[in-house]
């Protein structure tokens, strides 16, 4: 049997015979005779063959065009080809053609956890490394926990981290460290003396230390809930009505001293906090209104007391200094007698009296 076989550029071919491998053939017009086979391979490609490839390389002339790569559990290697990433190789064996690609083999351990190699993050986000890495977002504003197998390793930063995927467990704890307000509404309290009220407080804190506030603590932020209640409470138990309403403005510098190192302990830094309003329920409201009327009319009937007081003070006053000046005495006449003439048309006195007197007996007929 005669067999024409044509190598192209780039490609080469294996002659078999009786399944063993004898004869490499590179570029150029090939006549095979007798009872051979000859595989063509695309040297740009991976080299798959379907004969073992450990019997292949027994043969000392394919050995040397191949650059093998052997990849064990817990490992990958990534390639790149000039430069340019190309794919992840799995557990196996590999074998590449060498002189026509610029390749390059980059072996990753995948039984630790962290990226130690010098890859990119453009890498990393690629479709093909989607099952080996591990992604974590820590948000602008936040910071957070590094826990690998339950355990802290450190406090990460706002940004992006990547991990590689095995069986080791990692979680990143973040929490936001800006600074938040907590209401605490609708607080139905009894004072000192006994009046029930209805309070909206509130209280600004910010986390400052986050190993405290995740790790030593759960759900801080509804046990500051509870301490403010219950120091707003106590605060409130110790005033009466009238000396709450007076401290209503300095209750929450108070209330944030008593707080003390409770905060600390939570990881947390109170730094404000406040009334925000004062609600009388509806009896003490009714009560309220009563005493605020009772003390507006008393205002009242002590301003009216004080005019009237002051109104005869100023009477006795003028009537002692006409008794001794004559001339306000005839100044006074003068103004009477403007006030009648603009009311009455024609009046008749006689200068032989006192004007005021002639004037009382008109106006008394």
């Amino acid at each position: 049997m005669i067999k024409n076989v044509q190598i192209k550029a780039y490609e080469t071919g294996l002659v078999f015979r009786n399944g063993n491998l004898i004869e490499i053939l590179r570029e150029g017009d090939f006549w095979m005779f007798g009872n051979k086979s000859v595989e063509i391979y695309d040297m740009k490609s991976l080299f798959k063959s379907n004969t073992d490839l450990n019997l292949l390389l027994k043969n000392e002339s394919l050995k040397s065009l191949l650059e093998v790569v052997e990849v064990k559990d817990g490992e990958i290697v990534l390639v790149y080809e000039n430069g340019i990433f190309k794919e992840v190789l799995n557990v196996g064996q590999y074998a590449f053609w060498k002189g026509v690609l610029n390749r390059e083999f980059q072996k990753i351990d995948l039984t630790k956890v962290e990226i130690t190699e010098k890859i990119s993050k453009t890498i990393l986000e690629n479709m093909k490394l989607k099952n080996f890495v591990r992604k974590f977002v820590v948000a602008n504003q936040y910071k957070g926990l590094l826990l690998i197998d339950g355990k802290l390793i450190k406090v990460l930063e706002a940004g992006t981290y990547y991990f590689w995927n095995n069986e080791t467990s990692i979680e990143v704890k973040s929490v936001d460290v800006r600074m938040q307000q907590m209401e605490i509404a609708g607080q139905e309290l009894l004072t000192k003396d006994k009046a029930m009220l209805r309070i909206n407080f509130y209280v600004r804190f910010q986390v400052e230390n986050i190993e405290k506030a995740l790790m030593e603590n759960k759900e801080y932020d509804k046990q500051l809930y509870i301490l403010m209640q219950l120091a707003l409470r106590e605060f409130v138990g110790a005033l009466t009505l009238d000396e709450l309403l007076v401290k209503k403005d300095s209750v929450g510098k108070e209330i944030l001293e008593n707080l003390g190192n409770k905060g600390e302990e939570l990881g947390l830094k109170a730094s404000d906090a406040g009334i925000r309003d004062v609600i009388l329920t509806g009896e003490m409201k009714e009560i309220m209104n009563q005493v605020l009327i009772a003390e507006k009319k008393a205002q009242a009937n002590s301003i009216m007391r004080r005019e009237e007081t002051a109104s005869t003070r100023s009477l006795l006053n003028t009537a002692k200094l006409m008794e001794e000046n004559e001339v306000l005495w005839k100044l006074k006449e003068m103004e009477y007698m403007e006030k009648i003439a603009d009311k009455i048309g024609d009046i008749t006195v006689s200068g032989n009296s006192n004007i005021v007197s002639q004037l009382k007996e008109i106006f008394t007929k």
